[in-house]
């Protein structure tokens, strides 16, 4: 599994040309280039990559639906979230991340799916998951992945707003790119 922290999420972008507070413009874009449409399932971000995507006018062209799935009794009921994979490996695992975007996908019928669960802080981490552990989920017809985020950032900046906002980059740029691979 690829592990992504703050700052390789930053150089990504700027390596691409692209700029955080377009990003979304840019999905949006590439998405009705491509004919695809995208559904999200939320935990940590808690809506905002949703909320990115559907501030682009025109969004409803690729939008599917948007699940804020905080709780884990919604990743369960709504999303198909196994209640063995809570149990064994918690919430915030690669495995949650898979599986929540699996299910929105099937729920939308979106062509990409991607999702969000982690600790975005500033409380609530452990030694095993400390504060900024993400795990971003995707989903497509091709495949299902994870990608491992550690967006403690520099000195272990443990801002949630700095937290959710790289969480909602690197899925905005997540999907940018399956957008060119698939």
């Amino acid at each position: 599994m690829v592990t992504l922290t703050d700052i390789d999420i930053i150089q990504l972008l700027r390596k691409n040309h692209i700029n955080q507070d377009t990003l979304q413009e840019n999905v949006v874009a590439k998405l009705r280039e491509t004919g695809r449409r995208v559904a999200t399932a939320e935990s940590c971000t808690g809506g905002l990559i949703s909320e990115r995507i559907t501030r682009v006018s025109g969004s409803s062209e690729v939008f599917d639906c948007g699940v804020c799935s905080y709780a884990n009794s919604i990743k369960t009921k709504l999303l198909g979230v196994s209640e063995e994979t809570l149990t064994v490996l918690g919430a915030v695992s690669a495995e949650t991340a898979m599986q929540m975007a699996e299910g929105v996908k099937k729920l939308s019928g979106a062509d990409i799916a991607v999702s969000t669960t982690g600790i975005a802080g500033p409380t609530g981490g452990t030694a095993e998951k400390p504060v900024g552990l993400v795990y971003l989920g995707v989903c497509s017809k091709e495949k299902t992945y994870a990608i491992k985020l550690m967006l403690g950032g520099i000195n272990n900046l443990n801002s949630r707003a700095y937290i959710r906002k790289l969480a909602s980059d690197a899925a905005l740029f997540t999907v940018l790119s399956e957008c060119h691979t698939s």
